[in-house]
């Protein structure tokens, strides 16, 4: 047995442990990652200044860094678009800490589709402070006893740290002249979304098609109608947002694709698209939830500065970088900033108009639920 084959044994390693352990670049740590099922996104170290940029060799034990030293270090895992934001967000937090607590930071960062995410921290890997695409997956960390009920409450804004609303993306130049919500139902315009059973960004995708009839006046009745039909349109049902956006932009499928306005902007940025979207007027705020993974803090000893970190989270300086790359600001300061750069929403609602997630998944997307039923009901 080889020694990558006797790696691979250690199934129930914790995976922050196994993450540490492997080289980056190397095309074997590839290879382990999907054979053990654990996220592809890799941990990149973010160092305060002075700090030596390291690789961890295979066959070293990973050290972690005691709380109380000079130097303190913790995991950040988040999904993957807030990935252009904390590259820019964590150098400011490393230096006012330096600053202020005399004490060098190191923040490992990982990325990745938010539900995967959840997956791999509830697997084992050892999140210090989590960032994810709904609090549904936040949720799920808490219930796997990671995280203590009542982290809502621990933060400004009930821990959301970011808004977004669903962009109606078309081709450019909009071909099929689609403006709103009802133009989703037209005969041959084809609406790619992904499967909201596997897809948090799906769901709420689904969410505010159901919003665009309920919260409009409509009936239950008449949402069902109206969703019905445009997932008659829907041609594949990719299992998450980035298969659904490689769908729309590699394959050239569909004439609209249901998408983040944030990820449209940060697309844009960097020259992948171009800026041809639709906001509707009734809208859902989509709403990003970041939390202190309460076990692995103490069990690491990185409690005050992780949430010292999601403090800074809701400050101006934090912020305005989440806005450059298209995220809908929750500082009041930076809000008034920006207002005049994201299109106005005449009717914004949010999950707790809906229920909340636990009622949402039991009645929209559990097994035999309303999303079954839509799709049953299409064969």
């Amino acid at each position: 047995m080889t020694h990558l084959q006797a790696k691979k044994l250690q199934v129930f390693r914790p995976a922050r442990q196994l993450f540490l352990q492997l080289k980056p670049a190397s095309t074997k740590t590839s290879a382990f990652l999907l054979a053990t099922g654990l996220s592809l996104s890799v941990l990149i170290p973010a160092y305060a200044a002075g700090t030596a940029n390291k690789t961890i060799s295979i066959n070293q034990k990973p050290q972690l860094i005691s709380q109380g030293g000079k130097t303190v270090e913790i995991t950040l895992v988040s999904y993957a678009v807030t990935k252009a934001a904390y590259q820019k967000i964590i150098p400011e937090f490393v230096a006012k800490w330096k600053r202020e607590k005399g004490q060098d930071v190191v923040i490992r960062e990982s990325y990745g589709g938010s539900g995967s995410q959840t997956r791999a921290v509830i697997d084992g890997l050892e999140a210090d402070v989590v960032a994810l695409a709904l609090a549904l997956d936040t949720k799920k960390i808490e219930k796997a006893g990671l995280i203590q009920p009542g982290w809502e409450k621990e933060a400004s804004n009930n821990s959301i740290v970011t808004h977004s609303v669903v962009a109606l993306e078309t081709r450019e130049g909009n071909p099929k002249k689609i403006q709103s919500w009802s133009d989703l139902t037209k005969p041959g315009v084809k609406v790619i979304t992904a499967n909201p059973k596997t897809s948090g960004g799906a769901r709420w995708n689904f969410l505010a098609l159901w919003g665009a009839i309920t919260k409009n006046g409509g009936s239950e009745a008449q949402a069902l109608n109206y969703v019905t039909q445009v997932f008659r349109n829907v041609p594949v049902l990719p299992k998450d947002a980035r298969e659904s956006s490689d769908v729309f932009y590699k394959k050239g499928q569909g004439d609209v694709l249901l998408n983040y306005e944030n990820e449209i902007i940060l697309a844009a940025q960097q020259g992948k698209t171009s800026l041809s979207y639709v906001v509707p007027q009734v809208n859902i705020s989509i709403d990003g939830p970041v939390a202190v993974v309460d076990k692995n803090v103490d069990k690491h000893g990185t409690r005050k500065v992780s949430e010292g970190f999601v403090k800074f989270l809701f400050t101006p300086e934090a912020q305005r970088e989440f806005a450059k790359v298209g995220f809908r600001p929750v500082n009041s300061t930076v809000i008034k900033e920006v207002q005049n750069k994201f299109p106005k929403i005449s009717k914004l609602y949010n999950v707790q108009s809906l229920g909340g997630w636990d009622t949402i998944q039991k009645k929209f997307f559990d097994d035999g639920a309303i999303f079954d039923k839509i799709q049953s009901g299409q064969r």
